[in-house]
């Protein structure tokens, strides 16, 4: 029997593209474990562990087009450590959905995207 991977998806029910990805895995027969980042937000270590999944910088995470980008960190010039503080601090500056497994992680965007986790 094949080892069942355990799916994370860091998920924003207000987003259209989150639901999106969701329900492409669930229609895939996959019960991901659904995080409402906005509810239960990320720590410092798990976005150093997904920023490492995804093989991306903290910045290349950020939602530009949020008024809190726009009116705290546009222009900024800030280290990864400070992006990561300012993801911490703001949830809603996080690309979404985020869709994890054990060894790798994805941006669900387009939501097609969330079947390459598994």
């Amino acid at each position: 029997m094949a080892e069942i991977k355990k799916i994370t998806v860091y998920h924003n029910p207000r987003c259209s593209k989150s639901r999106q990805a969701l329900a492409l895995l669930v229609e895939n027969a996959i019960e991901p474990i659904v995080v409402e980042y906005l509810k239960t937000p990320y720590t410092k270590e798990q976005l150093r562990a997904l920023c490492k999944k995804l093989n991306m910088r903290a910045q290349d995470l950020i939602r530009k087009n949020e008024a809190v980008y726009k009116e705290r960190f546009a222009d900024s010039e800030l280290s990864e450590e400070e992006w990561i503080d300012a993801m911490v601090t703001h949830p809603i500056l996080v690309e979404r959905p985020i869709i994890e497994n054990a060894n790798t992680a994805v941006v669900g965007r387009p939501p097609e995207r969330a079947m390459e986790i598994i």
